[in-house]
Order: structure tokens, then sequence, then C-alpha cells
């Protein structure tokens, strides 16, 4: 992590049953299902499974308890020692099918919603300090000019949304997944959240990469009280990538009618990294309508969600929008919108310059000798039939073409002009009339 970047802080774990902000009885009611969804009967398994201090479950038993919905079964098995098991009455079987049929949610303990906000400003993603020597760190498998960097860096340290807009093949993708990882630290990201009763899942294995606490043995019952709040998961800064499938009903919350509990929208999964929306204008919602749709999360760092019932409500917005586009933003977007994306940055074509370096790392890379004779034919043959248009995907694909080539006639790699020829000859297609 940069030494200028401050450290984020851990959410403290609850000491006390009010310190966890929901609603005893549904605290009640989360750890009366968990234990018969999962059949748990020790109080370290439920502490560990709704991810709260052990101290904290053993009174939400006691209490449930005296209100006769568990007892005591005698002491478990000699590997737990003498911690005592506990098991539903049958009343508290009736009691966790109920709340099951109200909501299917069981497992780590929500956050409220209010407290999450908190948290987020705490990590927030323009709290990072970027120089430019992380930065360049972090695209150092891309050749980049110094004036891209130079336009990069403040958009990125800014935390404000960000178009890249130019000619396909020349990266864009690349450097968006770059940012992604200049930014090396950590966030704590909640297994769920609460709003109004309703319990919004928000962390996903696939969209949030955990990392391992210093110190954390994930097997134990008893955790440090230093810990952090184990209703969170410690995570790199996360980064959704979406393309074309993009659609603005995947902006909103997603409803389940079964479990009768709600999936956080993208955006709201990627809170304190980056949402890179690729290929703009390759969508079947307009590129206009999604920058409508995010104009008050892009002004206000907060954006509006809604419920089954109707009921809207703000959730934080601290995300790094990335547009990725091959349109000229003045072919996809008017003036109002273009004024909402905060950096505009074009990222054109290598110079020849540029072009033989990435072929030199991407040959080297992939185990293919260069040769000039057929460096000379590519550029001085191929290259001016298309106007000295270069492209930076175009050194992996000739090279990957000619690697195909060898492999299949048994021979060393190898890019003599004929091997040239042969992958240039896939680099593009033929205009011509195909007769039907």
């Amino acid at each position: 992590m940069n030494a200028q970047t401050p450290r984020v802080h851990a959410p403290a774990p609850p000491r006390l049953i009010e310190d966890i902000g929901l609603p005893f009885a549904m605290i009640r009611d989360i750890c009366l299902k968990t234990m018969f969804r999962k059949t748990l009967s020790l109080v370290g398994e439920l502490a560990q499974a709704v991810c709260l201090p052990v101290p904290i479950v053993q009174e939400v038993i006691d209490i449930a308890r005296r209100q006769k919905l568990m007892e005591a079964s005698g002491t478990a098995a000699t590997e737990a020692g003498s911690e005592m098991a506990y098991q539903l009455t049958e009343a508290g079987v009736a009691r966790a099918l109920d709340a099951l049929a109200q909501s299917e949610y069981f497992g780590p303990m929500p956050v409220p919603l209010a407290e999450y906000r908190k948290q987020v400003h705490r990590q927030s993603i323009r709290n990072i300090a970027l120089t430019r020597e992380r930065l360049a760190q972090a695209m150092g498998h891309l050749i980049l000019s110094p004036t891209l960097l130079d336009h990069l860096g403040p958009a990125v340290s800014a935390g404000r949304s960000i178009l890249m807009y130019g000619p396909p093949g020349n990266g864009k993708s690349s450097i968006s997944n770059g940012i992604r990882a200049a930014m090396g630290d950590r966030i704590y990201v909640p297994h769920a959240v609460e709003y109004s009763g309703q319990v919004i899942t928000l962390y996903d294995p696939i969209v949030h990469t955990r990392v391992q606490l210093l110190g954390e043995d994930p097997n134990a019952l008893r955790r440090n009280a230093k810990r952090p709040d184990m209703r969170y998961v410690a995570c790199r800064r996360p980064a959704v990538v979406t393309g074309g499938e993009l659609t603005l009903s995947m902006l909103d919350l997603v409803y389940n009618p079964t479990a009768k509990t709600y999936q956080a929208p993208l955006q709201l999964k990627a809170t304190g990294g980056i949402f890179i929306v690729d290929d703009l204008g390759r969508q079947s919602t307009a590129p206009q309508a999604l920058i409508n749709r995010w104009i008050v999360p892009l002004e206000e760092s907060k954006d509006i969600l809604g419920l089954q019932s109707g009921e809207k409500f703000e959730v934080p917005f601290d995300t790094l929008v990335i547009f990725s586009t091959n349109f000229h933003p003045n072919e996809i977007f008017d003036q109002a919108a273009l004024r909402r994306i905060f950096f505009k940055i074009k990222v054109d074509g290598p110079s020849q310059e540029e072009f033989l370096k990435i072929f030199a790392m991407v040959a080297r890379n992939k185990g293919m000798p260069l040769d000039e004779k057929g460096l000379i034919h590519l550029l001085k043959n191929k290259y001016p039939t298309i106007g000295n248009v270069y492209a930076s995907y175009q050194p992996g694909f000739l090279i990957d073409q000619m690697i195909a080539v060898c492999e299949f006639e048994g021979i060393p790699y190898q890019m003599s002009p004929q091997m040239i020829d042969r992958a240039w000859s896939n680099l593009f297609v033929r205009d011509e009339l195909i007769v039907k």
C-alpha cells in the first residue's frame, strides 16, 4: 500500500447486543434460522455462522431460553471441551419456520445501512493518494506515453468519473484493470446490510477478493477482541467490469421473491473500488440513458434504490466509474451528459516507436525470436497498406498467429517475411462481395 495512503480503519466488533443496531427480534430470529438451517448446537459454531462475538451470542441464547425457544441439550462431545450444546424447542422450531417464511436469509448478521455509510466514508476511494511511480508500476505490462499518465494520475486520485475513448484495440480495458491494481489497499465489505427490516446481500465472492488478515485463524471459534467486526469481510478494492450486457435493470436491487431477500446491484458491490463500463455504445441501453441514470450518483456521491414496496432510499455511491468506448464522445452523449463525466481521456494508438516496443515485449513474453527481415517487411510492406495506423493489440495478434502456424507445421518459432504474410492475412477481412 502507498505510504501516503491513509490506512483503512477496520470496523470495531460490537460489544453489546445494542451495538449491533438491529431490533432484537431480528437478531434472535436470524440466530434461530441459522441454527435450524445449519443444524448447529454449540455457541461457538453459531457465533461463527452469524459473525458475532461469542458473549453476545450467548446472551441471545439466554434470552431465547427464557422465551422457551431454546433449551440446553447437555454437555457437548469431548472434542468441544466443556461447551454447552443447545437445541431449538418445539416453539423455537415453529418460530424459525415462521421467520423463514418471512425471509429465507440466515447466516452473517446484517449491518445497518447507516453504519455501513460510516464505514464507506472511512475507506472512501477518494482517500487514496496515488503517486506517478505507483501508477506507472501498475501499468508496467503496458507501453504508455508519459502524457497519458499525466492525465490518468489526477483522474484516479480524484476518484471521479473517467471517460476513455479512442480507436479499438489500444488498451483501454487493460488501462482500466491497471488502475484497479494501482490502488493496492483493502476495504471492509459487509456480508449484508439492513434497511427498514429488509436484508440486502452485498459481499459477492465473484466481485470481492478476500484477503487474509495478519494473525487470523479461520478455524478459531473464539476470536481475538482486537479483530475487526466479523460481519465484514476484508477485501481488495473491488473492480466490477461490465460490457455489452449492461442494462438499466442491472443497476437496481435484485429481489428474490422466493427467498424474500434483496441482492445489491453492481454499482453498490463496487463501492470503494471501480465500476468499469467497457465497450460503451454496444449495450442495448443507450449511453445517454446510462448517464441519465447516474446523474445524481456522479454529482452527489449517493444513489437512490427502491424496495418492492415502492419505498426509495439512499445508499452511498463511492465508486470510480470508468467508461470505455470506441466512439467519439459527441456521437453518444450530449454536452449536458459530458459535463457529468469529470475526466475525458483520449487513448490513441501507439507511435511506430511504441509499437516496436510493444512488439518486442510481447515477442519476448511468448518466446518468439525477433527477426529483422520480418520486422522490416511488416513496417515497409504491410502497414503502408493501412495508412501506417498502429494498434496496441496487433503485436499480440500477429505473434499468436505465427506461433499457431509454427506449431502446426512442427517448426521452431520464427517471424520470417513469409510468416508475417500468413499472420497478416488473418488481421483483417477483405472487403468483398459474397455471392449467396
